[in-house]
């Protein structure tokens, strides 16, 4: 499932190159961050890609809470650039070449290569696209703390198979995961008690609003630095 909403306020994506884009596991990265620090956490990009410059900010900021945070190029150079304003745009032809659980395992190459680093802990947020493949993760266990932001493909049995504590930041106006739909993933997680979860509707937003939010937007700008300070937190209570 997939629709125009996951493509609108596109960002100017950066061209690589610059400070903070290194290789890690053969996939171009942009990190941030102390690179000596113990615990790591891996933020899994929406269709737009690594280089968004929103979602490189966040980065930064949950970087200043201590950890060394990478942002994978699941895309290999390929994000989608499509017009949204476009009723052809090749969104489906695209997400046929770029399906999220075909990068999973690019993300357990990333998990490897952090752990050969030192790493002790790892935590994984996954936006739109990107929440599909960390729900993966948290279903195997290969991650330590999970979080998922508006997310897209995420079914309720994937919610059910989750190993490790999940966040899910969900938007009030949003097609691809519905109120309704987080809703019945709070229940499932409320049935797991061994499971520490936090779910959160955020009124006001639509899909993709905590990276690529409208600057022009009071509301969004304001819920999506709450989103961001929620995340942070969830982080700071599971991964410390």
């Amino acid at each position: 499932m997939s629709g125009p909403e996951c493509c609108e306020n596109p960002p100017t994506l950066s061209s690589g190159g610059e400070s903070g884009d290194v290789q890690i596991a053969s996939l171009n990265s942009y990190v941030s961050g102390n690179t000596d620090s113990k615990i790591s956490v891996v933020l899994i990009s929406d269709i737009f890609g690594y280089g968004a410059p929103k979602l490189r900010k966040l980065a930064d900021k949950v970087a200043s809470a201590g950890y060394y945070v990478v942002v994978p190029d699941f895309f290999h150079g390929d994000p989608f650039n499509g017009d949204p304003s476009n009723p052809d745009s090749p969104l489906k032809d695209w997400l046929k070449n770029h399906a999220p659980v075909e990068a999973v395992a690019f993300a357990k190459s990333v998990i490897q290569a952090l752990k050969e680093k030192g790493i002790s802990k790892i935590g994984a947020a996954g936006f739109c696209w990107g929440a599909k493949v960390v729900v993966e993760l948290a279903k195997e266990a290969e991650i330590q703390v999970s979080a998922l932001l508006h997310p897209s493909f995420v079914t309720l049995d994937d919610i059910k198979g989750v190993k490790v504590p999940i966040a899910i930041l969900g938007a009030e106006i949003d097609r691809m995961s519905p109120p309704e739909l987080v809703k019945e993933f709070e229940l499932a997680l409320e049935a797991k008690p061994e499971i520490d979860h936090f779910v959160k509707i955020y009124n006001g937003v639509s899909h993709g609003w905590t990276v690529r939010w409208n600057d022009d937007d009071e509301i969004a700008v304001k819920c999506a630095k709450e989103a961001h300070e929620d995340l942070v937190a969830w982080f700071g209570k599971c991964l410390v």
